[in-house]
């Protein structure tokens, strides 16, 4: 009885409601941290409930928001953070950008005006303040302030970009040249600089100028789809067709859904011949804009050429219909007609062009086809149908300074390694993948115990409403059967599966403190090793993310994953976190030493070749890299082959 009080000491027993409302916010914090934003939301939910007059879980939740898109309940959650707490800066910041998102540019002015008032060192602020003030058409304040901000930071390349953007919009074209130029040559790295210089060289048709910028733009951004999209443009009227297809697939690769990638790819395939291919690209631009009639009639001429007439027929009707002295319309459904033997169909559609032809001075002369003009997006003369197509207005790309740009996590982690696995109850899915984790120590732990069934996973779970609740619940369960435990054992494995239920909520302090009492009561148990080590590295991820030292914490995991090993030395999942470990700290040789290990234990861990190919990236050793990724990518990992491609190219 001694034992089983020394052990209770031990135990959390809290319910939902006796949460601690700090612990309640730091642990709201790792789930945003971690991108599962939902829950994060309720842990913030909760702190609101408990103590409503803090201004943090209202602040953080509108964070939450943000990520989720929610600008307008991240705006009001900003509001009541800033009620409780008017002289948190980061409060009208957010508000500020989530106002932006809204196009409430003038109420951002207004919040960027407050922040600059408690922090007038904020260079961030102050551009995104001249941002709204361009996006507001105010341009002789965004110029004044403009002024002020070069006189404070005289280096700062961003601020001649912004006053290029304005004289762009003043269509004084000669200025933005000259604000572009000094940019340039204070900062010839910039490939923002590059891209909006090109855009004028653009609008001027000096296309061999055009293309030499958006060199240096896609080199110093080899990930902007637009730049591509652009350079196509270039290359096609410097006759490099080649160059103009290569970039428009490399653009559609950045950004699947890029209108003008697919319509232009068309027209440069249908060029060239490949018209199947051809007929796929206007596929996919009516299924973006099912009314563009001018995407439907270049879908109905290449049908046409590739002997489907019926369906030819029916895209030349719909666009007849819509422009009824369309007479290249009408010609070639009158072909499509002949050819199917409908000869009265045709000689209706052949009378009314002769008619047309036969009072031109009514009707007007029919334009000559040019595919070597360029129209306008929003220009839908369909005589217009075989011109490639550029944006209507090309601004330079407005990038406002923020921290809350991107996936959380990227702010203080670059590296893109696979995660830890876990033991979890959700089985990790996959739709490319029909291997499942499996370990024979958690096998024997499902046949022991007739709890919910334990799964190995390395993907975040993202839990919804009532998944959330579900595992509340059953935290209040198992703390009730923890209490009334006669027997050691008993309340022992309550604990464990405890422990696993506070990580899948993400509330791994909780899990760490459950699994440590586990271990005093059996410290061999590998199982609880492994998920006391795997809580705790997440909880080091999110402290590091903080600004914390985490270099003692870091050492406690290591000691967990290296006690579990001397038990279990052939243990491919510990030996592939250790892996992650190592690689994650830099120690790239070592980590490659235990994924080699873990995979010959596990050959069809494919996470395990993941990673190894990225630490011989990391060490330049090339060919490793792409053997491994070629394997993780053969099982089921398709992330390799992008990055594969990537490499090569």
């Amino acid at each position: 009885m001694r034992r089983i009080f020394y052990l209770l000491l031990f135990f959390p027993l809290v319910s939902l409601a006796q949460y601690n409302t700090d612990h309640l916010v730091t642990i709201g914090r790792s789930a945003l941290y971690f991108e599962d934003f939902v829950l994060s939301i309720r842990y913030f939910n909760q702190a609101i409930s408990a103590k409503p007059y803090l201004y943090e879980p209202w602040f953080y939740r509108g964070v939450a928001k943000y990520y989720l898109d929610d600008f307008a309940g991240a705006e009001d959650d900003c509001t009541e953070a800033i009620q409780r707490n008017p002289y948190v800066v980061n409060s009208y910041e957010l508000r500020g950008l989530s106002r932006i998102q809204q196009e409430k540019y003038s109420d951002a002015i207004d919040d960027y005006t407050k922040a600059l008032k408690y922090d007038p060192e904020n260079r961030g602020f102050w551009t995104n303040r001249v941002l709204c003030r361009i996006q507001n058409k105010d341009f002789d304040k965004a110029l004044s302030e403009l002024d002020t901000i070069q006189g404070r930071w005289s280096q700062y390349v961003k601020a001649w970009n912004m006053r290029a953007d304005i004289y762009l919009q003043m269509k004084d074209t000669t200025q933005a040249i000259d604000a572009l130029e000094k940019s340039l040559q204070k900062d010839p790295y910039d490939g923002q600089t590059w891209a909006a210089r090109s855009i004028i060289s653009l609008s001027r048709e000096e296309w061999d100028s055009a293309e030499v910028q958006l060199n240096h733009a896609i080199h110093l951004m080899p990930k902007h789809a637009g730049c591509y999209i652009n350079r196509a443009l270039a290359r096609f009227y410097c006759n490099n067709l080649r160059g103009a297809m290569s970039d428009y697939d490399m653009a559609l690769d950045l950004e699947p859904n890029n209108f003008l990638g697919h319509y232009n790819r068309g027209l440069l395939r249908a060029q060239v011949g490949d018209d199947n291919r051809a007929i796929t690209d206007f596929d996919f631009v009516l299924r973006l804009e099912p009314d563009n009639m001018l995407a439907l009639f270049n879908r109905a001429v290449l049908l046409d050429k590739t002997g489907d007439l019926e369906a030819a027929i029916r895209d030349y009707s719909k666009v007849i219909d819509e422009y009824p002295n369309f007479w290249t319309g009408l010609e070639f459904r009158a072909a499509c007609y002949r050819r199917l033997g409908k000869t009265k169909l045709a000689e209706a559609d052949e009378f009314t062009v002769y008619k047309a032809r036969l009072y031109k001075h009514l009707y007007g002369t029919q334009p000559r086809l040019n595919p070597n003009q360029i129209r306008k997006r929003s220009d839908d003369d369909v005589e217009k149908y075989n011109q490639l197509v550029m944006e209507d207005d090309q601004e330079p790309e407005r990038e406002y300074a923020s921290d809350y740009r991107g996936r959380v996590q990227d702010h203080k982690v670059d590296m893109e390694l696979m995660p830890m696995f876990v033991l979890s109850f959700e089985q990790q899915q996959s739709e490319v993948r029909s291997h499942h984790a499996y370990d024979r120590l958690v096998e024997q732990l499902n046949v022991k115990s007739r709890a919910r069934t334990v799964y190995v996973n390395n993907k975040m779970t993202r839990l919804d409403e009532e998944a959330s609740k579900s595992y509340f619940a059953y935290i209040d369960s198992l703390t009730a059967t923890i209490g009334s435990a006669q027997t050691t054992r008993k309340a022992v494995d309550a604990l464990l599966y405890r422990a696993i239920t506070f990580s899948m909520i993400q509330d791994y302090d909780y899990a760490v403190d459950d699994l440590t009492t586990y271990l005093h009561e059996d410290s061999t148990s590998v199982l609880a090793l492994w998920q006391r080590s795997a809580c705790q590295w997440r909880i080091n991820q999110f402290l590091a993310s903080e600004g914390n030292n985490t270099e003692l914490k870091n050492a406690s995991v290591k000691e967990d994953l290296n006690l579990a090993l001397k038990l279990s030395p052939q243990h491919a999942y510990l030996l592939y976190n250790r892996g992650v470990m190592e690689a994650q700290q830099g120690d790239y040789t070592a980590a490659i030493a235990d994924f080699s290990k873990a995979l010959t234990n596990e050959p069809y861990l494919a996470e395990a070749y993941y990673n190894r190919g990225l630490c011989h990236l990391f060490l330049k050793h090339e060919s490793e890299a792409v053997k491994d990724m070629s394997k993780a990518g053969e099982l089921g990992v398709y992330q390799a082959y992008s990055l594969i491609k990537k490499y090569r190219k």
